[in-house]
């Protein structure tokens, strides 16, 4: 059975990487409280490619 709460699990996608136009993609899986953080999460991560901090955005 799954567990059952507010957890849910969401992937981090680098914003700067899709506008370099360079091959490949740098992504990240977190976890977030969907019941008190509704928006979209950000979040400063290294970029393995680019080899810089860079922002991540939530995608679907």
């Amino acid at each position: 059975m799954a567990k059952k709460g507010n957890r849910v699990q969401v992937i981090l996608e680098c914003t700067e990487h899709k506008e370099s136009g360079m091959p490949g993609m740098s992504r990240y899986i977190t976890n977030k409280n969907k019941k008190n953080t509704t928006e979209r999460l950000e979040l400063k991560k290294f970029n393995p490619v680019l080899r810089k901090v860079t922002v991540h955005k939530e995608i679907k």
